[in-house]
């Protein structure tokens, strides 16, 4: 079989959701932009297909309208959703297709606006109320409404994470965040975009203002629920952003900025969705032959700080190789986009410590998670 190759990771700067510089710009347009920029110095006549994750933006095929608004009309599109996995499903798909040899050159990823998606209604008796799909059947000890209990808490519950320990990762992931802005880290995978509000190229989400002390003031969000410790501060934000890496056949010989080298995705009871990628992280590595100690850097999606937390603890992970440029916290989770974002940053702060093995993993609404193991070669 021949390799899946990473030859492009870009995407948008991160926006926050309803009041930032992406509020008015629509996941089609977010679409485009990451979509066009990743295609634009390759050989469109070798691209086979356009994959990316999406969710809640109406059941069309944005990965088919990103494809032709980008002047590729001969090429399909996919549209994924695996919920907060979505952006990492397509890049999985991407590479299945490619070590098959059924594609030599795809275009995966994921796109998010929180900001313009619409909403949606349904009838009870003779009223229309607000509707949103449910990740998973209501059940007791997993709401399908309140992702701070079902994700965050049971998660915190289970790895006996504190309040304090929740605070302290969420001030942690903000100083990771604003470091790797400062110094520059982001630009060689950041593709600013041209918005009614101006240029947008730098992440908005990262609060420079934050502070232990802050988050320590900040109201639990369920007071009722003795020991809660889940607050606004240390919960992921509502974001708007895209993300897109090229996966090409090694068949094709292009300059590889990395391998796709294995990728698991697992079903958990709904109850501790936040601690599936302690599941799908183990499963991914011994599909590519690997242990944890092979790892050189993981990105674990912040949905939580206490999700994230309580996956480190579990997997008995160095936490000083795990989002060491921020994560859900401060740069923000844009959901379908988040998966395939939390690659593109992989490979280029793995190339820039001059190469090694990374792991991207997540939990996903439902009782779902999924990771993907990566190698970047020395550039």
């Amino acid at each position: 079989m021949p390799d899946a190759v990473i030859v492009s990771a870009l995407r948008t700067p991160i926006g926050t959701a309803m009041k930032g510089t992406l509020r008015d710009t629509t996941a089609f347009e977010l679409a485009h932009h990451v979509v066009s920029a990743t295609a634009e110095d390759l050989d469109k006549s070798l691209i086979d297909d356009v994959i990316l994750g999406e969710g809640l933006y109406g059941g069309g095929v944005i990965a088919r309208h990103a494809a032709l608004t980008s002047g590729l009309v001969s090429v399909p599109g996919l549209s994924h959703n695996r919920h907060c996995a979505a952006g990492l499903a397509a890049v999985q798909t991407a590479a299945a297709g490619i070590r098959a040899g059924m594609d030599q050159l795809v275009i995966a990823g994921g796109v998010n606006s929180a900001s313009t998606s619409p909403r949606s209604m349904v009838r009870k008796g003779d009223e229309w109320v607000p509707w949103m799909s449910p990740t998973h059947p209501d059940q007791p000890d997993a709401p399908n409404r309140d992702m701070s209990i079902t994700v965050g808490w049971n998660a915190a519950v289970k790895a006996g994470v504190t309040r304090e320990e929740m605070d302290a990762w969420a001030f942690r992931s903000h100083q990771m965040a604003l470091r790797a802005i400062d110094e520059g880290r982001f630009k060689e995978e950041i593709v600013p975009i041209d918005t009614p509000h101006g240029l947008f190229s730098v992440d908005e989400h990262p609060r420079r203002d934050t502070s232990l002390e802050k988050l320590a003031s900040l109201k639990v969000l369920h007071p009722e629920i003795e020991g809660f410790g889940i607050t606004a501060g240390n919960s992921s934000g509502g974001n708007d952003a895209a993300a897109a890496l090229a996966i090409a056949s090694s068949d094709l010989g292009l300059p590889a900025l990395g391998i796709v080298r294995a990728w698991a995705s697992v079903g958990v009871d709904p109850a501790i969705t936040g601690l599936a990628p302690v599941e799908a992280i183990p499963k991914a590595l011994k599909r590519a032959g690997l242990s944890i100690a092979d790892v050189d850097l993981f990105e674990i999606n912040e949905a939580f700080a206490a999700q994230c937390v309580a996956c480190i603890k579990l997997l008995d992970l160095d936490p000083e190789k795990v989002n060491t440029s921020g994560s859900g916290c401060s740069l923000g989770h844009p959901v379908a986009a988040t998966g395939a974002r939390m690659l593109v940053t992989l490979v280029h702060e793995l190339r820039r410590r001059g190469g090694g093995i990374g792991v991207a993993a997540m939990c996903a609404g439902g009782g779902m998670g999924s990771a993907t193991v990566i190698e970047v070669p020395a550039p």
